[in-house]
């Protein structure tokens, strides 16, 4: 018994920054609901994106790249640029829980794409169940919901360029070039939203550091002391988290066949990151 404590002692760590890395970026997606108001959702994604980049590239100062790299972090920020705008305008018009929770179902598609196993086929289906529920539900916006899985073909190709720009980029030096670059991206759609407010801006700071620094740091920690099927399962934990952010924060209760929506894909995601032994990556601005 002596001998196991340490292994369990190892795992419960980082398994902790995990979950505390998705509560903070459900909290931050939480707290950006209540900047639309006052900057509107193209707006806040542009703040959060810009903050993000400011302090990315303040800590990994990357050197100008290659032509060739310099295309690859320029197409992985318009993912991240796309990504966030189309989920901010999804989450304007859904809850937060149920906003998430459909824009799951991008790292989903992912984790079994060119799968031939039938136990994968189960997790689409379980998966399909839970967004149909939420979309034919009657609380839902259809506009929202098609931003939402908008958002979330934008995750998945986040997904696929990250593995590439890992590959090529040392550290976190590709993604500092793909923020800055969605950054620039949306400038025009938040170019008349209200981002001179004081309260606005350091609003926004808060999110970006919520849903970009403190994540990605606490994750990529975890991802050296845990198995890669492991951060899967346990990031099937976003849609859940982000109900309760939403109850919590914003005070957005949900029904009960919105809950046993969330969760069939929790159980559809969970499933995927076992059978298949990978993880959905995280979208550090999603």
């Amino acid at each position: 018994m002596a001998a196991r404590a340490p292994t369990r002692r190892s795992v419960a760590a980082p398994t902790a920054l995990v979950v505390c890395g998705i509560a903070s970026t459900q909290v931050g997606g939480a707290v950006a609901k209540t900047l639309f108001d006052r900057a509107d959702p193209a707006g806040t994604a542009f703040l959060r994106v810009a903050f993000a980049a400011v302090v990315l590239l303040a800590v990994w100062r990357p050197p100008l790249p290659a032509r060739r790299d310099l295309a690859l972090a320029a197409l992985f920020g318009l993912a991240l640029a796309g990504m966030n705008l189309s989920f901010y305008e999804a989450l304007d018009r859904l809850p937060l829980g149920i906003a998430v929770t459909i824009e799951f179902v991008g790292p989903l598609a992912v984790a079994v794409a060119g799968s031939r196993r039938a136990v994968d086929a189960l997790w689409v289906v379980l998966a399909a169940a839970g967004v149909v529920l939420l979309a034919r539900g009657g609380s839902a916006s259809a506009l929202g919901v098609g931003l939402a899985l908008l958002a979330g073909c934008c995750w998945a190709a986040y997904i696929v360029l990250s593995s590439r720009v890992g590959r090529v980029f040392p550290g976190g030096t590709g993604l500092a070039l793909a923020m800055a670059v969605g950054g620039l991206a949306l400038i025009p759609a938040g170019a008349t939203s209200r981002l001179g407010d004081p309260a606005v801006l350091g609003t926004a700071l808060g999110v970006a550091l919520l849903s970009s620094v403190i994540p990605y740091s606490l994750e990529l920690e975890a991802l050296r002391r845990l198995p890669q099927r492991v951060f899967g399962i346990l990031m099937s934990l976003e849609p859940a988290m982000a109900a309760l952010a939403g109850l919590v924060v914003l005070g957005e209760g949900l029904r009960a066949r919105d809950v046993v929506a969330i969760g069939l894909v929790v159980a559809a995601s969970a499933g995927a990151s076992l059978s298949v032994g990978a993880g959905a990556a995280r979208p550090i601005d999603g």
